[in-house]
């Protein structure tokens, strides 16, 4: 990697080179000076470590832990339980999805703090997705799909957009 310029080199290269050069390698110092890590159209100022004192990395695991649970509430039955009453299957759906609500709930009010509540939400579903489709392809036996890539590039673009400034 190269060094960030200084302002006489900066000078010198838009000199010589197009701006669009300069200001790409601009913003690409400004980057590293401010300490703030990129995540798919999703900025997140970070101190020097990476901890669960952040709200937003505390927020993010939570979901990711409480979505576990969600997916197995309401997909698991279809593997396990298919030869038992619904009221059964759904008895123990309700069972899981306690867990989850006691991961969820303190994840969003957590994520609140920092994030709107549209921020909120497409977060939760671009993981929701990333929790689904090992859950699809590994737990439930579904074979790949291209289509689940395309879900994921539709969900990253939602995530671009929301957390956009």
């Amino acid at each position: 990697m190269r060094d960030c310029p200084t302002d006489e080199t900066a000078v010198l290269a838009r000199a010589s080179r197009g701006q669009r050069v300069v200001k790409l390698q601009e913003a690409y110092c400004s980057l590293l000076e401010s300490s703030t890590i990129l995540h798919p159209a999703l900025t997140i100022r970070m101190s020097p470590t990476l901890s669960l004192a952040s709200p937003h990395v505390r927020a993010i695991v939570l979901l990711c832990c409480s979505n576990v649970f969600m997916t197995f509430a309401w997909y698991a039955h279809l593997k396990n339980l298919s030869d038992r009453p619904w009221w059964v299957a759904a008895l123990a759906s309700w069972g899981i999805a306690l867990f989850e609500y006691l991961l969820q709930v303190p994840a969003n009010r957590t994520g609140y703090t920092v994030m709107s509540l549209s921020q909120l939400k497409i977060l939760q579903e671009a993981i929701t997705l990333t929790v689904f489709v090992p859950f699809a392809i590994f737990y439930m036996k579904q074979p790949p799909r291209l289509d689940y890539v395309w879900a994921a590039l539709c969900i990253l673009g939602a995530v671009y957009f929301v957390f956009r400034k």
